[in-house]
């Protein structure tokens, strides 16, 4: 199996970022999520690098739904990154986290007037989905005296090759207005008066293992700034949105990289900015590219047995890592204490949750396995603890970092206490 450079096999174990998962299993208990911060630092940079060679100005803004953890957003705020933000909650945690409010970019399809007056006190731009939600941040914009600066989100109505779940700009997605109204809604936002568009917005997939479909979207992106200026809008950004995927299936999964992307996208965005003369900044929002291969999950091999097939029975499941029950994904999985042992029995790795539909693994080629085993989820820095949940009861676990030879907790392991909390004894049961 290829291997992601910081993820290695060293006398028997898995070891990541240098440090051995046997080892940090046992500190720290099991399931347990491990990231490598120097990982997602590289990945940012390379990022950086490819699109400031081809285009020199750029914003790259993490996409907080991700992975929302504090530790990796304050990694990246150090580096330069911004924010696209879907909730107030990612809103809070990105400023925390030291992103400057300029670099963040509030994007959602049906924003509470709460969101929407707190982006407009923080300074905040807003991706606009409707002219509902327009007129509604205009009059919270009024309230606070202020101007709020936007874009709107176009529907470009592209088909991708992506889970339908996890597509956004078809042109049955309830994202974005259809680019066809989008000079109107522009017209609209234009006699706001406390309302300013500076900027226009698209997102149209995760998990894009072609870059086709980016450098068709940034077609139809600049085609439409080109009529906008036409308009008198002053464009000081556009925004491409995020979308490229990671390698799954480590051996046959094509793998485009950000060099990839920008040698295909850029070229096709500077023309177009050519024939609308202007020179916006370019913003894009990665996500899984930048985390998901940063980070395994550990889990304990609680029983085995024989029914139908063979099982492996292990303490994480759709809980802690809902994305093989919600999508059918597929992410490899590695016996951490067995790492170079032959490959001679076919197990199902099932989780602990009370549901048929709590596997994690199937029909996947290990080592014998005993109780007591510890095997390792890969790729589960994207959408791992970001979708987890308390179902069943279960706490979720604990989250470490490493940077260097350093390991520490950036997240503690929930306990009872934190399921029960926030919950109250109604009047007539005292």
């Amino acid at each position: 199996m290829k291997l992601p450079p910081h993820i290695t096999v060293n006398n028997g174990h898995l070891h990541i970022g240098g440090l051995d998962c046997v080892a940090l299993a046992e500190k720290y208990g099991t399931p347990l999520y491990v990231t490598s911060e120097d990982r997602v630092c590289e990945q940012f940079e390379r990022y950086k690098k490819a699109l400031l060679s081809r285009y020199p100005k750029v914003q790259v803004l993490f996409v907080a739904k991700a992975n929302g953890n504090l530790a990796l957003m304050r990694a990246l705020g150090n580096l330069g990154a911004g924010a696209d933000v879907f909730s107030s909650g990612e809103l809070h945690l990105a400023l925390e986290a030291g992103m400057r409010p300029e670099r963040l970019l509030f994007n959602g399809s049906s924003k509470t007037p709460g969101d929407l007056s707190f982006a407009v006190e923080k300074g905040v731009k807003v991706s606009v989905d409707s002219l509902d939600e327009l007129h509604q941040l205009d009059a919270a914009a009024r309230a606070a005296g202020k101007v709020a600066l936007i874009a709107f989100r176009v529907n470009p109505a592209l088909e991708v090759p992506t889970h339908p779940k996890i597509a956004t700009g078809l042109k049955t997605s309830k994202f974005g207005i259809p680019h066809e109204e989008i000079p109107a809604a522009y017209r609209e936002a234009l006699a706001c008066k406390n309302i300013r568009p500076v900027g226009i917005h698209c997102h149209i997939g995760s998990q894009i293992l072609d870059v086709e479909p980016f450098a068709r979207a940034a077609e139809v992106m600049v085609r439409i700034a080109k009529e906008l200026t036409g308009m008198g809008v002053k464009l000081e950004f556009i925004d491409i949105g995020g979308g490229l995927g990671i390698p799954y299936h480590h051996d046959t999964d094509p793998a485009p990289t950000a060099e990839d992307y920008a040698a295909k996208v850029i070229p096709l965005f500077r023309v177009g900015l050519e024939a609308c003369g202007i020179t916006p900044e370019l913003w894009v929002e990665p996500g899984r590219s930048l985390v998901a291969d940063s980070t395994v999950l550990l889990t304990r091999v609680n029983s085995t047995k024989t029914a139908h097939k063979r099982f492996a029975n292990v303490d994480a499941g759709f809980n802690l890592l809902i994305r093989p029950a919600m999508y059918d994904a597929y992410h490899e999985v590695i016996v951490v204490n067995k790492a170079d042992a032959p490959l001679t029995t076919e197990y199902t790795v099932t989780g602990p949750i009370c549901e048929t539909g709590d596997i994690l693994a199937p029909d996947r080629r290990l080592p014998e396995l005993a109780a007591g085993d510890i095997i390792a989820v890969l790729d589960t820095g994207a959408y791992g603890y970001a979708m987890s949940s308390q179902y069943n009861s279960r706490p979720r676990c604990p989250e470490v970092l490493i940077r260097g030879k350093d390991v520490a907790l950036m997240r503690r392991g929930e306990t009872i206490g934190d399921i029960t909390g926030t919950m109250q004894r109604p009047p007539w049961q005292q």
